[in-house]
């Protein structure tokens, strides 16, 4: 019989996602997700060696019934016309849902199921967004400000990252607009993901 993890507190900075108990911690470099963005001439000026975003967590184990729960931290910027956003991912067990909640900054939350429907829910301080099973899910900052969420989900879950990259990204884009907000448009590059299943 496998034991379960001890309980524990950790004490979170709003503004940096940090926290004292974390005991994971890795950071996504621009280079690591520079391929996620359309305007790849935009993207190849962006310095690699720059953070994207950083992800402290709890012990990630497997441990059936356990949550994995911390902090994102995506740092602002444009790339083109759209916003930094994290890479993205479905769960590998696809009816496993998440939770993120907002500590500081602002952007949106893209969803999208198998079918390409999407949808954009606002995070700003005190927002919370749940995310359904079997819908993929990425974090957008249309802010100035690094974006800083709390998350928790199963610790079974796990993480496929490659189903947006077989689509050539998620159906819809997080823009700029014309008055420095944000807006949704269609993604000319995105290929369903049953044809991308099929030729995959």
């Amino acid at each position: 019989m496998s034991v379960s993890p001890l309980a524990f507190t950790v004490s979170i900075d709003e503004a940096t996602g940090g926290g004292g108990a974390f005991a994971d911690h890795y950071v996504k470099y621009f280079r690591d997700v520079r391929d996620i963005f359309e305007d790849a001439t935009a993207a190849a000026n962006v310095d690699g060696d720059s953070v994207a975003y950083e992800v402290f967590s709890n012990e990630r184990t497997k441990h059936e019934g356990a949550l994995i729960f911390g902090t994102s931290v995506l740092m602002p910027g444009l790339i083109g016309e759209e916003f930094m956003m994290t890479r993205g991912h479905v769960h590998e067990i696809v009816d496993r849902a998440e939770v993120y909640y907002c500590l500081s900054g602002e952007g949106v939350m893209l969803m999208e199921d198998d079918a390409g429907r999407t949808i954009a829910e606002p995070l700003a301080p005190g927002n919370a967004v749940y995310v359904p099973g079997r819908w993929i899910h990425r974090s957008v900052n249309t802010g100035d400000r690094p974006l800083v969420t709390l998350f928790c989900f199963a610790s079974d879950a796990g993480q496929d990252y490659s189903i947006i990259d077989r689509s050539n990204g998620m159906a819809s884009q997080v823009v700029v607009d014309a008055g420095g907000g944000w807006r949704l448009r269609e993604n000319p590059l995105y290929l369903p993901r049953y044809q991308a299943d099929r030729s995959s």
